[in-house]
């Protein structure tokens, strides 16, 4: 095993302000532990390789210069961690942010977070954007103050790799392109299983797609491992708590994407075979019919699925679903991709326009129109009223975001009602909707609240935090705050608020 030369200790970083941390409902002894274990996370540690792991380091370096290099540009390193995809080099502790225009709203109590790609180590070979460490970037507000965090999910294979001081494991969606590619990578990882510098008990996920708040669950989400447990202390920090596996019922990785009793079978999905000629790892079938799945809240088994065909419906997000005649009916709203031979590979090239599917699971008849003229990705809030992120150029890059009024009915080419572009240069990712009241205000309008997101000013290199009206018509302006520093464009956030921090 590589042996571990310790260094000087360091310290968390005094904040600047007199003001003090937020506090929550309750204190707990978790938060405690999040402030020492966070303490010692900080501390770097120089690690002597030794001589199996410069072996097969230098085959590695060979593999990567030689066998499989970086041709492609959307698994070239340079290329895919450019400009604000770039990572940052180290993790944040709570750090007081200064709000530039407006007020935070009284109300707009809890956490923003963020997930995203951050990979620990710069790519030795190729890198899609997929395959990077999962970094969590939070910004606490109480009391009209905000503070950022960002912190990595110390999943299984950021510990292993941390403790190694380089990377272990090889990238999945960019590691096994071409037959010499899987022969060779596949070799060197079984010969690191073999002599135990890679230990595979707890999987190898990432993590880095999405967050859900589930039965007081704070859950880090991917697609290739089961769920991390996280939790916000008391003065902001970010805790990794280990795997959960709802009490042992789940034994396997799940979806990153959970929504609804809903499943997609498109013409998109995994294609090992032409990853081994040297293709995608996810490839398109243009022959194939795509399908919606219907499940039973309540049902006992996959049985009572139903399958419903809806032709060329492709979508890998959902904006919205609910039932309609008391649950005889459903209606979905979604982002169509129009060419989803493009998908993964050339993301540039990817169009969607949202569409609203609804479904008689009587009659089993199937009715499709689009809402939009212009192409879209996904957010959500309510069942008449849905926030859509609008694509950049080049895509995934997100230029701003309209506001859609689904109530209109089915003769209108375009249900836009509000929108905000962020401006030139300006990017973000997925923005999400805050209430302005509590969440057992029943006769609150579903749009009376705020519009909360990340935008990154790459004229300046600037990244901020905007709070915008949801009712008005322009999504106007409530507060803009700036951050300590950069936040790369990730993937799925959502906000927490305070009452659920407390119980977390």
């Amino acid at each position: 095993k590589p042996q571990q030369i310790p260094t000087t200790k360091t310290t968390q970083p005094i904040s600047t302000s007199t003001t003090p941390s937020p506090k929550t409902t309750s204190q707990t002894p978790s938060s405690i532990r999040s402030s020492s274990l966070n303490s010692l996370q900080s501390t770097k540690r120089k690690v002597e390789p030794s001589v199996p792991a410069l072996i097969f380091n230098a085959l590695d370096n060979i593999i990567n210069t030689f066998i499989d290099p970086p041709i492609k540009p959307s698994v070239d390193p340079k290329h895919v961690l450019s400009q604000n995809f770039a990572h940052v080099l180290n993790e944040l502790p709570p750090t007081e942010c200064k709000v530039i225009q407006g007020s935070l709203p009284p109300s707009l109590n809890g956490a923003y977070i963020c997930s995203g790609p951050n990979p620990q180590f710069l790519p030795r070979g190729p890198y899609h954007l997929f395959d990077g460490d999962c970094m969590l970037h939070s910004l606490r507000i109480s009391q009209g103050k905000a503070w950022l965090c960002s912190r990595y999910v110390k999943t299984n294979k950021y510990t292993l790799e941390r403790e190694a001081g380089f990377p272990l494991f090889p990238n999945v969606f960019s590691g096994f392109n071409g037959l010499s590619a899987l022969a060779t990578r596949g070799a060197l990882s079984a010969a690191r299983i073999l002599i135990g510098q890679v230990d595979l008990s707890n999987d190898f996920g990432l993590a880095n797609t999405s967050l859900v708040l589930f039965a007081n669950l704070l859950l880090a989400l991917g697609e290739l491992d089961l769920p991390y447990s996280m939790k916000l202390s008391s003065n902001g920090d970010i805790e990794t708590l280990g795997h959960y596996d709802f009490d042992g019922k789940l034994f396997m990785s799940m979806t990153a994407h959970p929504k609804y009793a809903i499943f997609a079978d498109i013409q998109i999905g995994m294609n090992p075979l032409e990853m081994i000629a040297g293709g995608s790892p996810v490839g398109s079938d243009s022959s194939k019919v795509s399908r919606i799945g219907v499940i039973p809240r309540y049902a006992k088994d996959e049985s009572e699925m139903k399958w419903f065909n809806v032709p060329r419906f492709n979508i890998i997000h959902a904006i919205n679903a609910w039932d309609e005649e008391d649950g005889n009916a459903i209606e979905i709203v979604a982002p169509n991709i129009l060419f989803v031979e493009h998908t993964l590979e050339r993301m540039e090239l990817v169009h969607a326009l949202v569409e609203k599917v609804r479904i008689n699971l009587n009659t089993r008849i199937v009715k499709s129109s689009s809402v939009t003229t212009r192409p879209f990705g996904q957010h959500t809030w309510g069942r008449r009223t849905s926030m859509c992120t609008r694509r950049g150029d080049p895509m995934p890059k997100i230029s701003g975001m309209v506001k859609l009024d689904l109530s209109k009915g089915d003769q209108h080419e375009d249900f836009t009602v509000a929108s905000r572009m962020y401006g030139k240069g300006c990017y973000r990712g997925e923005p999400f909707f805050v209430a302005r009241e509590a969440a057992e205000n029943l006769d609150a309008e579903e749009d009376d609240g705020y519009v909360v997101s990340y935008v990154h000013d790459e004229n300046i290199g600037e990244s901020r935090f905007l709070v915008m009206d949801a009712k008005s018509p322009n999504l106007d302006l409530v507060a803009t705050v700036k951050l300590p520093r950069r936040v790369p464009y990730g993937f799925h956030g959502l906000f927490v608020a305070e009452s659920d921090l407390s119980r977390i």
